[in-house]
């Protein structure tokens, strides 16, 4: 029997094993996925040796920037990104591992907010600089959209919180949550700290959180008339993309 599986921490949020768990009874797939809840990327190769049949895993916060020292190769959209969110797991003949890195959340992130772009979606607020901001930075701008990345504290690619402007806020009309807050397990009576007051009919409101399907983010947004969008479907894409990669006959 394969195995599969998902690290991160904590991993109460996710809906991966239940969905390819349901997959492999539905399609008599010899199978099974299971969560590794581990606090440090330094317990994967525990992981590993001690599960000689995984074969693939996907990757949750807050390992997608850390699992990368532990990966033989990256995919060239990955090391852009700088972000790994699914490990393809071969073997030599002798047992030993190498794991490849790839990411996901461009194909599901990209499938999912496109049919909802419009002539004056331009540019996008990225609310948050970890690894999943990453992919959603890239798959944006391979849509034409110039983004602006939000964070507590300004730095170089990014300006803080408290420096968004009634300018910014209308110029751009896509405002994306990178952040956890809002998930089960961070807050979900929490919520970025923008200036709801000030969006619109003409914005689009995506939250990458999956779980709750309606966080407080997309709430505020839906009160000031602005088109909303959860992370479900882009979850279930890319989940459907992690499946092509492990399945497939390259590294």
């Amino acid at each position: 029997m394969k195995l599969y599986g998902i690290i991160g921490y904590p991993l109460a949020q996710s809906a991966s094993p239940a969905f390819f768990n349901d997959k492999f009874e539905k399609e008599n797939i010899d199978a099974r996925y299971i969560p590794f809840e581990i606090e440090s990327t330094d317990m994967l190769p525990q992981i590993i040796e001690q599960h000689p049949e995984l074969c693939g895993f996907n990757v949750t916060i807050p390992h997608k920037l850390n699992v990368m020292q532990h990966l033989a190769g990256i995919s060239d959209e990955a090391k852009a990104i700088n972000a790994v969110n699914v490990v393809k797991v071969t073997r030599d003949n002798d047992g030993k591992a190498h794991l490849w890195g790839y990411n996901s959340d461009v194909i599901g992130f990209g499938r999912s907010i496109a049919p909802l772009l419009g002539t004056n979606h331009k540019k996008a607020l990225v609310l948050g600089t970890g690894g999943a901001s990453k992919a959603i930075v890239y798959a944006l701008q391979q849509l034409g959209i110039e983004t602006l990345q939000i964070s507590r504290k300004a730095g170089e690619q990014a300006i803080a919180y408290s420096n968004i402007t009634t300018e910014i806020m209308q110029s751009h009309t896509v405002i994306v949550n990178c952040t956890p807050l809002g998930m089960v397990g961070h807050g979900i009576d929490q919520c970025p700290d923008i200036p709801y007051h000030l969006i619109g009919s003409n914005h689009l409101l995506y939250d990458i959180v999956y779980n709750p399907e309606m966080t407080l983010f997309l709430q505020k947004g839906a009160e000031q008339g602005a088109t909303i969008k959860s992370g479900y479907e882009m979850w279930y894409l890319q989940a459907l993309a992690s499946w092509e990669i492990w399945n497939n006959d390259t590294k």
